[in-house]
């Protein structure tokens, strides 16, 4: 009975030893795939992501450490297609920046601008406690929405590390710090989203706003000028009655338009009774000398009469042809027909061709003389722009040159050609008269309209282009509104050459980036409603 006791005791003791073996090992199990209990080293090999750790990941090929942090917070995943692990950290420090931890190791990151100029510094600690500066070499890189990239570099400065490069607004990117430990690196991604203009799409689109793509684009260099619109002398007359006279009737008024030929005044000259009469008095002296001239031929013929009676009648033949041709000849210099209806003292001052009266200056019953400008007549269906070109610019201003002409007091433009460019320079003004000749078929251009010259003195390939209308100045500086996700951020953008619809973009902006362009005001006004969240 004692040995079965005996082998009943020792029975019982194996199985309790087996049931603790089995719970303990049970244990270690769950434990070793829940990742738990693996020292650090084995943590950077296998990170459980089944990525095969750091070591593999797709851009951390040195086995670094992640983690992420926002103003406004991300998802753990969002944006990580490899599927790496970027812990989330929301944690203000004790120097009110951001803090990363990874571990026992941590890292505080602040944009701070106390010396006047934003800069990012940063603190670093293990288990909470700070450590010494040299405790890990830092670096950072600054990737903006225009995919520009800034590195940064750090020197110690008192309690934290300060970058030597300065971080220029807009501060909207992603930094990228990189903590290199004397074991192994961290990194770290800090983003900040100060000063965006939070737009959905149908915002967008119910306020109007399109969106362009920085293009390749022409530019032409235009040369703009002053210039006024004058009349085309070449097609202006000023009608005058050559002979004194008397006003008898007028039949043209100050902004009529009248044809060629039409009769616009009558005059009552005795000058021109004169010469009429003087004209039928050799009319009438030809028509005898020719019946003399053919009655003497057939006598000198039929040796009825002498010769020298011949001679003479075809002398005086001459002689009245001569006077009828002179007297005619003195009627159309002094503009009068041969006849007129209502009398031989009658003048007719008929317009010379097609145009409007733009100037008039005699009335009923008024003595004019023989050089008074009675009437101005212009033919308006074509008009002078003149230019005042400066001395440095003459190069640029050639004949045959196609200029833009637009008025300054309404919205018109139209094209011409410039047809003469002057020789002489003024001794007051120091520029060259230059003139372009207009069509004016709706008489639109008035002379005397202040009007500006657009002169293309040449054409040139811009790498990068953006439309004239998204260009808006905030804090007197020129800014593109670039589309980013859920809305825009003010864009500084250094300009060069513009030709009024396209602008050359030196820097800020790369070719295909998205920005608001018909409708950037709306952004603008937008901006102007909202306070920037700006820590220093």
């Amino acid at each position: 009975m004692n040995t079965n006791s005996s082998k009943s005791t020792i029975s019982k003791k194996h199985l309790i030893a087996i049931a603790v073996v089995l719970a303990i090992g049970g244990g270690a199990g769950t434990f070793i795939l829940q990742g738990g209990g693996k020292p650090k080293a084995a943590a950077t090999e296998d990170d459980g992501h089944g990525h095969g750790g750091h070591t593999e990941a797709k851009g951390h090929g040195d086995g670094e450490h992640h983690g992420k942090g926002s103003e406004k917070g991300h998802d753990d995943d969002k944006g990580h297609a490899d599927g790496e692990h970027h812990e989330k950290s929301e944690a203000k420090g004790p120097h009110g920046g951001t803090v990363f931890k990874e571990g026992d190791f941590s890292l505080e990151a602040l944009l701070s601008e106390d010396g006047g100029e934003p800069r990012l510094r940063i603190w670093l600690s293990d288990k909470d406690k700070p450590l010494p500066l040299n405790a890990a070499t830092v670096t950072a890189t600054v990737t903006r929405p225009t995919d520009e990239k800034q590195k940064l570099t750090f020197a110690a400065e008192k309690d934290s590390l300060v970058s030597r490069e300065i971080v220029a607004e807009p501060h909207a990117f992603d930094i990228e710090i990189i903590a290199q430990t004397a074991t192994e690196p961290f990194m770290f991604v800090m983003s900040k989203e100060e000063g965006k203009i939070e737009l959905t799409d149908a915002q967008i689109k119910a306020a109007s706003i399109s969106l362009d793509a920085a293009v390749k684009a022409n530019i032409k260099t235009a040369l703009l000028l002053p210039g006024e619109i004058r009349l085309n002398e070449d097609r202006t007359s000023h009608v005058v009655p050559r002979l004194a006279g008397v006003v008898e009737s007028v039949n043209a008024s100050l902004g009529q338009v009248v044809k060629k030929g039409q009769v616009l005044a009558v005059i009552a000259s005795p000058t021109a009774s004169e010469q009429r009469s003087e004209l039928q008095t050799a009319q009438k002296r030809l028509s005898l000398a020719k019946t003399t001239y053919e009655r003497e031929k057939k006598l000198w013929e039929q040796k009825v009469s002498a010769e020298q009676d011949y001679l003479q009648a075809k002398q005086a033949l001459s002689e009245a042809e001569v006077a009828v041709a002179n007297a005619n000849q003195k009627l159309s210099a002094m503009g009068l027909s041969a006849s007129s209806v209502a009398g031989l003292n009658r003048i007719e001052l008929r317009a010379p061709f097609d145009g409007i009266v733009i100037e008039k200056h005699l009335s009923l019953g008024e003595a004019v003389k023989e050089d008074a400008a009675v009437f101005t007549i212009s033919d308006l269906s074509q008009v002078w722009a003149e230019i005042n070109v400066p001395a440095k610019d003459l190069p640029s201003v050639r004949v045959g040159e196609k200029v833009t002409i637009k008025a300054t007091a309404f919205d018109a433009s139209a094209t011409g050609t410039v047809a003469f460019v002057g020789a002489l320079i003024g001794e007051q003004t120091r520029t060259a008269k230059a003139r372009v000749v207009l069509d004016n078929p709706k008489g639109a251009w008035r002379p005397g309209l202040f009007v500006n010259v657009e002169v293309v003195s040449e054409e040139t390939a811009a790498p990068v282009t953006i439309s004239a209308d998204a260009v808006q100045n905030v804090g007197e500086k020129p800014v593109v509104f670039l589309k980013v996700d859920g809305g825009f951020i003010a864009q500084p953008v250094k300009l060069g050459r513009s030709d009024g619809k396209r602008v050359e973009v030196l820097s800020g902006l790369k070719a295909g980036m998205p920005y608001a362009s018909t409708g950037s005001f709306v952004v603008k006004s937008e901006l102007g409603k909202g306070s920037a969240e700006h820590t220093h």
